[in-house]
């Protein structure tokens, strides 16, 4: 896997990961939604940290420098 992420979309990502973390806890989101983005921001947080997104590659978007 080549890296196809970079810095400012990683910690975008983070944000918004957390940003859906806390509105889970902080329970304004629940139900079959919460659970929804719960597993996307895991996949966020995922791919943030590999530096490598799957639909980028599919689609030849890359946001790193390199």
């Amino acid at each position: 896997m080549k890296t196809n992420m970079g810095s400012i979309d990683r910690i975008t990502r983070v944000l918004i990961a957390v940003m859906i973390i806390a509105l889970y806890f902080s329970n304004i989101i629940s139900g079959t939604i919460a659970i929804v983005l719960l597993v996307f921001s895991g996949v966020l947080i995922v791919t943030s940290f590999i530096n490598f997104c799957p639909l980028y590659a599919l689609s030849g978007i890359k946001t790193c420098k390199k």
